[in-house]
């Protein structure tokens, strides 16, 4: 059995509480995940976990087993980082996590420009809209939109994610028409799980008021994209970040709604272990997307010029 391998399994089950939940974020099967589980089980003599149809929650023995497991892998990830960190640039891979549309969408201009501009560096990505542990998941680099949680880490800020409200033009044309807050009410709204808390609009006025205006969702999904292919067919209006829709915004295939009001914008961070030494692959890399991505995100030419990256690939 690999002990270390279960360990991180297993931290994965108890912070995510549920198996299929953590079998998803690990990109494995279920039955992989129970099956290690009731292994490390036999390997300790103890019950770790008490599942019930209503309850998942850890035995004494199992919370400390979890605790003492976080700590093993801390050091695991450290002791690796030291002996490998200063000797080459492009020794080892570096392994990055992403929300998906950020990493669908300006990622690849990021590694592009990585990829151009310095020695080939090894990068693995892993794409979740979920909270990502960098010591559980083993990730090096990991952005963050939003809150940033809990956990140990570094947190690089990196500016503010956009975000647009928008419908189609064609949608526009067969709908009644959207002048004040108040309007949003008689449109369908598609939203992307976990953007809303509730049902409602946070918009900020010219003046800075702040206005909380209720929307009918009537369809939601789990990924920007469908919410995006929803919306250019017409069929309902929705919030998009920014370089989601940025293209089809300047070839007025969508129409920004309520343009004397704005989407409050999102905090973008950039977030490492904390830990001593970081690889030096890790720091040089760090450091190049600390100015490549706000860069990015202004869009204006001159940062386009320095970075390389042309938003929406344009």
């Amino acid at each position: 059995m690999n002990l270390i391998e279960s360990m991180r399994i297993y931290v994965r089950v108890v912070e995510r509480a549920s198996i299929s939940d953590a079998a998803r974020d690990l990109g494995i099967g279920q039955p992989t995940v129970s099956e290690r589980i009731e292994r490390l089980e036999k390997f300790v003599g103890c019950r770790l976990l008490l599942r019930s149809a209503r309850a998942f929650k850890c035995t004494p023995e199992g919370q400390t087993f979890y605790e003492r497991s976080k700590t093993i892998l801390l050091a695991a990830s450290e002791a690796i980082s030291e002996i490998s960190g200063d000797r080459q640039l492009t020794n080892g891979t570096t392994r990055i996590a992403a929300p998906h549309c950020f990493g669908e969408i300006v990622l690849p201009h990021l590694i592009q420009y990585l990829r151009t501009n310095f020695p080939p560096i090894g990068m693995s990505l892993t794409l979740n809209d979920k909270v990502v542990d960098l010591v559980t998941e083993g990730v090096d680099i990991s952005f963050r939109i939003g809150n940033l949680g809990e956990g140990a880490f570094i947190a690089y800020p990196l500016g503010k994610v956009k975000r647009c409200l928008v419908a189609s033009r064609a949608y526009l044309d067969g709908h009644r028409p959207i002048a004040a807050p108040s309007d949003l009410t008689a449109h369908s709204f598609i939203g992307v799980n976990g953007a809303f808390a509730t049902d409602q609009i946070t918009l900020i006025g010219e003046a800075g008021i702040v206005e909380s205006v209720p929307v009918r969702s009537e369809v939601t999904t789990s990924h920007w994209r469908p919410a995006y292919e929803m919306i250019r067919m017409g069929m309902g209006i929705g919030v998009l970040e920014e370089y989601a829709c940025a293209e089809a915004l300047a070839t007025g295939q969508f129409a920004e709604l309520l343009a004397d009001f704005r989407i409050p914008a999102l905090d973008l961070n950039l977030l490492t272990q904390a830990q001593r030494p970081i690889p030096q692959r890790v720091r040089t890399i760090v450091s190049i997307l600390r100015n490549a991505v706000p860069n990015f995100l202004s869009g204006n030419s001159q940062s386009r010029e320095t970075t390389g990256c042309e938003p929406n690939g344009q």
